[in-house]
């Protein structure tokens, strides 16, 4: 953008100030991607787009909701609206809400007449930080450079400029392809591919839902199957079974296990998204395979770190001639692992009975629908002066 540069430079007029607002819906893990992102944005603009603009950087999400109802569409009025009320020039919305256009995820739309544009997280796949930062700088710097060439050539200059930031935003994002629903308002939007882009959104929305968290949740579950494992432990029938038991149908016992861990986490805590009047079939799929897949983690890491604790315990208090004496044949480092193996199945789908026990919030959080607000978040719709937040 050095024409831009040199012509503010020569004109020996004050460069121009363009506010930025970073609208995020819901205000969760959204929010925290525009945090930080608000403390490099404006450096970053400055880089790729204009030096010579004093960029101001906001964030905020007020009224702002995970509009399910309409899509991309419906959201970019909302946040038109927000723009125009908080008095900013572009506004952005980073959401986690799964967009579809023509069948294809929906990774960013930009929107003209509407001075704003959207990025979907999910859709960025797992290493969401980089390409959003991307996206975002992307989506301004097309905005930007036709506002400010119809602020100088009084409206109608040529758009013809929006096709090398398009390179750079196919270039620099997860790969994407430009899709034009509109062309003449400036509608432009950027889409995945259907089959890789399927797979990357469903990473990218495990990733948003932060796994970690639900690992966190489930620390009762953990004491809960703990004790069912000591107990088990004690138990010599339960060393001959294991003894007997093969590893095909040791298997069958750990899958069953962990899926009715699941299941029961999904069913006591209502974690099940259903179709309605503003969440389509296909959105209430999605939200449910991201919630699937995160307890699935969440409990597959239960479940390791069970059967490691219960290999130790086993190791350190069952000496090996009590076991051998037990099983009738000499025994080894593999035979506790199976009994361990056996022992964190059975105190899985006992641990779930300790799932009941569990915080509401922390559970629901796995949900991919649930949203609840962080700490420290306020509706800035209170202040409409620019909801300034530095």
């Amino acid at each position: 953008m050095a024409e831009h540069s040199d012509r503010y430079a020569g004109a020996g007029a004050a460069p121009p100030k363009i506010v930025v607002g970073l609208v995020a819906t819901p205000p969760d893990y959204p929010a925290r991607v525009a945090d930080r992102l608000r403390e490099e944005l404006a450096a970053l603009l400055a880089d790729r787009v204009d030096s010579t603009v004093d960029w101001d950087v906001r964030t905020g999400w007020g009224a702002i909701a995970p509009r399910r109802d309409s899509g991309y569409d419906g959201l970019l009025d909302d946040v038109a609206d927000r723009r125009q009320k908080a008095g900013w020039g572009i506004a952005i919305c980073l959401t986690d809400l799964p967009l579809q256009v023509q069948r294809v995820p929906l990774v960013a739309y930009s929107s003209l007449r509407r001075h704003a544009g959207l990025v979907s997280l999910p859709a960025l796949g797992f290493g969401q930080m980089r390409a959003a930062r991307a996206a975002v700088a992307g989506l301004i710097a097309g905005l930007v450079t036709e506002l400010l060439i119809e602020d100088d050539l009084g409206g109608g200059g040529p758009r013809g400029r929006r096709a090398a930031n398009d390179r750079r935003m196919t270039d620099t994002v997860v790969p994407i392809h430009r899709v034009v629903t509109g062309a003449e308002d400036g509608e432009i939007g950027y889409a995945a591919s259907r089959g890789t882009g399927q797979l990357r959104l469903l990473v990218g929305m495990v990733r948003a839902n932060r796994p970690g968290r639900a690992l966190l949740g489930l620390s009762k579950l953990l004491v809960g199957a703990f004790g069912t494992a000591a107990f088990a432990l004690a138990t010599n029938t339960i060393w001959q079974m294991g003894d007997a038991l093969d590893g095909l149908r040791l298997t069958v016992i750990m899958v069953l296990g962990i899926t009715a861990l699941i299941g029961w986490l999904v069913i006591a805590h209502d974690l099940w998204e259903k179709p309605s009047d503003d969440t389509t079939k296909e959105l209430a799929r999605l939200f449910n395979f991201g919630t699937v897949i995160t307890l699935g983690l969440a409990v597959g890491v239960s479940y390791l770190v069970l059967f490691v604790g219960t290999t130790a315990a086993a190791a350190l208090f069952i000496d090996g001639s009590i076991l051998e004496a037990n099983l009738g044949h000499p025994s080894g480092f593999g035979d506790y692992a199976t009994l361990a193996w056996l022992i964190t199945s059975l105190a899985t789908v006992g641990g779930a009975l300790g799932s009941g026990l569990e915080d509401e919030e922390n559970v629901r959080a796995a949900a991919y629908g649930h949203h609840p607000t962080p700490e420290g978040w306020q509706d800035l719709d209170r202040d409409m002066r620019g909801d300034d937040r530095g």
